[in-house]
């Protein structure tokens, strides 16, 4: 079967890539669970290729084509869904974000990509790359501050956030940059943009001790969830794994302080720290 026409990867690749291979599995007769037979994977996993919130990855693309008979068609097209301004294990978490409705967070240790200010972002890229260039370092700076422009809608996608108070207590920068974020979340939290709770020390141990979680929810395409540690980052799709961590975060959310309790902590603590960078 000749392949169909080839992607403009000027225009959303991968949702194009998707659309494309929802057409050749449906003229194939297969349903989503076939095709993912052969490359072993789930169905759901091909439903999230179709939808876009997965990247197609250049082994799947060849197993995609023998499978379906298009040519190389997806061989020679998946280089451009898989092009990225983001780090490889955290671009694929990055590009299913943007198209998410819903967000759901808990962060243990720094306030959230999305919800960051322009120094508190210098500060932790230039922590992690203490020898780079400042034209690298303005670049990571650059693709963080473009993510948090998915917040400009004034309701989606629901952004649900809990820090842990260790974020709040962590100095990033200098005193005043510190007050800077962490007003920031306030703001966004004030505007009735973003719905923050803290989960405060005396909390204790809880459910999500061994590390961040990130939960995002499509209307199109089942739920993931995002687990990422220092350089590595996992994008799990298994319904039985998600659901599992769906309960993770519903614990910790469970323990965290009321919003309204949580946002004045918040203010509390920034005000701390305008204090301490004053003469």
């Amino acid at each position: 079967m000749p392949g169909p026409k080839g992607l403009d990867p000027s225009s959303s690749p991968r949702a194009l890539l998707g659309a494309e291979l929802r057409h050749a599995r449906e003229k194939a007769g297969l349903t989503q669970e076939e095709l993912g037979q052969p490359l072993f994977v789930s169905g759901s996993f091909i439903g999230q290729l179709e939808a876009g919130t997965r990247r197609m990855m250049p082994e799947y693309a060849v197993k995609i084509d023998e499978v379906l008979g298009t040519g190389g068609f997806f061989e020679r097209n998946c280089k451009a869904s898989t092009k990225s301004k983001y780090p490889d294990h955290f671009a694929e978490a990055a590009e299913a974000e943007a198209i998410a409705t819903a967000i759901k967070e808990y962060a243990p240790l720094l306030i959230p990509g999305l919800l960051q200010t322009e120094a508190y972002a210098r500060a932790i890229f230039r922590a992690y790359q203490p020898t780079a260039t400042e034209a690298v370092i303005d670049e990571l700076v650059t693709a963080r501050l473009e993510r948090a422009h998915l917040l400009d809608d004034p309701t989606k996608p629901l952004l649900w956030t809990v820090l842990d108070e260790a974020v709040l207590r962590r100095k990033v920068g200098d005193p005043a940059e510190t007050a800077e974020a962490l007003r920031h979340v306030a703001a966004m939290a004030r505007r009735h943009r973003v719905i923050v709770q803290v989960l405060p020390f005396e909390a204790g141990a809880h459910a999500a001790l061994n590390g961040s979680l990130k939960l995002m929810a499509f209307e199109d395409a089942p739920p993931l969830a995002y687990l990422q540690g220092l350089g590595t980052g996992q994008l799990q799709d298994d319904p039985a794994t998600v659901a599992r961590h769906e309960l993770t975060y519903d614990l910790v959310r469970a323990m965290a302080l009321s919003p309204k309790e949580s946002l004045a902590l918040i203010e509390s603590v920034a005000e701390d720290y305008a204090h301490e960078d004053q003469p």
